[in-house]
């Protein structure tokens, strides 16, 4: 419990540091988490007994993280799509080709650096304030809606929400997340608000659009969870890596922050 309270300590502190810094070192802070859970997807694939081609992901990283955190308005798809026919055609063209294994070489494209892409895009947000805030519910909305999640179904228990991919989540558990999630949106809104100067707040989020956020967020964080979960389970592991004691991996950390980062990447678009 002690490693585990140390660790997280720690990873508050990180936290906290690039929200207040935003910008660049949000960027390359949020670029180096990608770079380590993605290699521990390919790798907890591998283990799997798969044999997923890589590199083509992470050319296409090394080409699209700058223009995210470069380019107001950076344009992936060509790039993201060139890469899966380069991936699909490496694969086919293989000596023992394998359907499984171009789809597994795919599944680190979508679920680690399409997000990562997200989440690296809101560096450039302006003014500082606003990307604050957003990336303030990036974070909360997930950890807030894994916390109450924890404790009401720790609490209520009742029926299992996916035994299939984890057994211990119940659906009181997913409402009591659902919940969390809400109030840690409304709560950021509330503080940015009380927060920032009169000429920012009108820029900032309505407070009806951050309950939006927090529900669909909610939502996607639990999916990007069990997504997780039905990789580990794919793979046979209990963690994505040992890297933070009595935590996991990087991957175990960001699941369901990167789904989250769809959600306010699709706000973003919308509001224009």
């Amino acid at each position: 419990m002690v490693q585990r309270l140390i660790t997280a300590s720690f990873m508050v502190v990180f936290g906290v540091l690039v929200l207040y810094f935003g910008g660049t070192v949000f960027a390359v802070g949020a670029m180096l988490c990608f770079i380590v859970a993605l290699r521990e997807e390919y790798h907890a694939l591998s283990v799997a007994g798969h044999r997923p081609i890589a590199w083509p992901t992470w050319v296409a990283m090394i080409i699209c993280i700058p223009m995210a955190a470069i380019l107001k308005r950076p344009v992936f798809s060509p790039i993201l799509m060139v890469t899966c026919l380069l991936t699909i055609a490496l694969v086919i063209f293989r000596k023992d080709p394998h359907l499984e294994d171009g789809l597994m070489s795919l599944v680190p494209l979508f679920s680690v650096l399409l997000p990562g892409l997200c989440i690296v895009s809101l560096s450039h947000i302006q003014p500082l304030s606003v990307q604050r805030t957003l990336i303030a519910l990036l974070i909360v909305v997930p950890v807030l809606g894994d916390t109450f999640a924890y404790f009401v179904g720790s609490h209520f228990g009742g029926p299992k929400l996916c035994p299939a991919v984890s057994p211990n989540k119940t659906i009181s558990g997913a409402v009591g997340g659902l919940i969390g999630s809400v109030a840690g949106a409304m709560i950021v809104w509330l503080l940015a608000f009380l927060i920032c100067a009169p000429t920012t707040q009108p820029h900032l989020p309505a407070w009806w659009v951050c309950l939006l956020i927090g529900l669909f967020g909610g939502i996607a964080s639990q999916l990007g969870d069990l997504f997780a979960s039905l990789i580990k389970r794919h793979c046979n592991i209990k963690d994505f890596s040992n890297l933070f004691p009595g935590h996991g991996g990087m991957m175990d950390r960001l699941d369901s922050l990167l789904f989250m980062a769809i959600v306010i990447y699709v706000y973003l678009s919308i509001r224009g």
